[in-house]
Order: structure tokens, then C-alpha cells, then sequence
């Protein structure tokens, strides 16, 4: 009778928080609306961004050269600094790839990285902890492919477009002798038939190094989720962008020029 009596108060004390943690679920809006909340605060901070950009730029003068001068060519050429991540790419791979296809493939991938990421809440969580993959993707493109890009090109890309670490003089006198190979004849291929069929088969394994996996992980749960065609795809995003970062390694290590080179395009 005794457990009987301390049990009736326990359960009273369980229903009743059960009761109170429902009403407050309850009390608290599960949607908040776009007006006034969102648009309210995108204002807000519309015009205090806006207001510290102009006494910005009235307060201190842009760094602007003297006028063009077509005698007095500047050494180096450099792009506006938005530019400057593709002028470093032109290093590394050709104009076409460079100026082309890979801002082309930059800008359809993040795009994409909201529909190829699935995640079983819906869309609209956008934590780390809810999507790592979308925005460890997004931050690594963004901040190592872009913006350290910009940050080379600025700053430690001197005279003959020679690098330059911070701080150091950039001597206009500068030379660096660079004898940059390709691929296929770093190993040993000396013939145009060897040398395309070994870069035709280092540019498919660059591209396509995700294809012996799919064997091992296609029993995985989050395989399962995301489906053959939305995984193909996204491997193929970021194997093309991991591309560049490992042609960067290639040439910083090696001095290789080009893994493929064809007589319509250069890899």
C-alpha cells in the first residue's frame, strides 16, 4: 500500500512535467514569418552596412596608380583582385580551363550543393551539424579555392609573376629557372602516342578516382538516401575541384606543366 501511495506521486509529478513541456512546445511558433522578422533585420543590417561602407570611402582614398601608360608597361600585369584567383589559375592550367570551364563548374556547383545534399529534416538546415558535407564543401571552394587564390595573386605574387613570401623585396631583377615537364614524360614516355594514352589514363584517374568506391559504399544508409545519380554527381563536382589543388602540388613539388596534353586542349 506504501508503494502504491509513492508511486501515485511520481506519476502525477511525470504527467504534469509532461503536461508543462507540451504547453511550452506549444507556446513556442513553430514558423516565424518572413515580415516583419527577416525583412526587418536584412534592413537593419542593409543600413549599417551601408553606412560603414560610405564613411569608409569618404574617410580614406582608394589605392589608385597613375594613369595607364602604354610606354611603361607595370611589372606584373595583375587583374583587379576579384580577378586575381582566376590570374592564378592561369599558372596552372590553361586559359581555357582556367578562364572557362572551371569558373563555369565553380559557380553550377555551389549552386547545385543545396539539391545534392540531402538531408532528411528537409531543406532550410543549414548547421554543421545538420549539413557538414554541404558546408565543409562550401568553405573549403570558397576559402582555400578562392580567397587564398586572391590572397597569392596580391600578395606574393611579385615582378615576372614570381612568388614572393610576405615581407620579402620584390626584386624586379628576379630569375627563377623552372624547367616544367609534363606528366607522361616525367615518366619516361617519349613517344606523342605513349604521352597522350599515359595522360588520357592520369587525367581519367584525376576525374574519376571515386568510381572504385562505389562497390564498397553502396550499402551505406546515407548511399541508400542519396541514390546513384545524385552521388555520381556529386563526386564529379568535387573531384573537379579537387583538381585544382592537386595540379597546384604537382607543379609547386614536380615542376609539371600539363597532364594531358592533346592537340585541342591541355589538362
Amino acid at each position: 500500500m506504501a508503494e502504491e501511495t509513492a508511486t501515485a506521486p511520481a506519476a502525477t509529478d511525470a504527467a504534469a512535467a509532461k503536461v508543462a513541456k507540451k504547453a511550452k512546445e506549444v507556446a513556442l511558433p513553430n514558423r516565424i514569418h518572413t515580415w516583419p522578422y527577416l525583412v526587418r533585420l536584412e534592413f537593419l543590417c542593409a543600413i549599417i552596412v551601408m553606412t560603414v561602407m560610405t564613411a569608409w570611402s569618404i574617410a580614406i582614398d582608394a589605392p589608385l596608380e597613375e594613369p595607364a601608360n602604354p610606354n611603361k608597361t607595370p611589372n606584373p600585369s595583375k587583374a583587379p583582385w576579384y580577378f586575381l584567383g582566376l590570374q592564378e589559375m592561369l599558372v596552372y592550367f590553361d586559359p581555357w580551363m582556367a578562364g572557362v570551364v572551371l569558373p563555369s563548374l565553380i559557380i553550377v556547383g555551389l549552386m547545385v550543393i543545396p539539391y545534392i545534399d540531402f538531408n532528411p529534416k528537409g531543406n532550410g538546415y543549414y548547421t554543421i551539424k545538420e549539413r557538414p558535407f554541404a558546408l565543409g564543401t562550401f568553405m573549403f571552394g570558397f576559402l582555400v579555392l578562392w580567397i587564398l587564390l586572391i590572397f597569392l595573386g596580391t600578395f606574393m605574387r611579385g615582378p615576372g609573376w614570381y612568388f614572393f613570401w610576405p615581407g620579402q623585396y620584390w626584386d624586379p631583377h628576379k630569375t627563377v629557372a623552372l624547367t616544367n615537364v609534363d606528366l607522361p614524360y616525367l615518366l619516361g614516355a617519349r613517344r606523342y602516342w605513349s604521352q597522350f594514352i599515359i595522360g588520357m589514363i592520369a587525367t581519367g584517374a584525376l576525374f574519376t578516382w571515386w568510381l572504385p568506391l562505389v562497390p564498397i559504399i553502396r550499402k551505406k544508409e546515407w548511399f541508400k538516401q542519396m541514390g546513384m545519380v545524385r552521388f555520381v554527381l556529386t563526386a564529379a563536382l568535387f573531384a573537379t575541384m579537387m583538381s585544382l589543388p592537386i595540379k597546384m602540388v604537382l607543379r609547386w613539388t614536380f615542376n609539371i606543366k600539363y597532364i594531358w596534353v592533346t592537340p585541342w586542349f591541355n589538362i
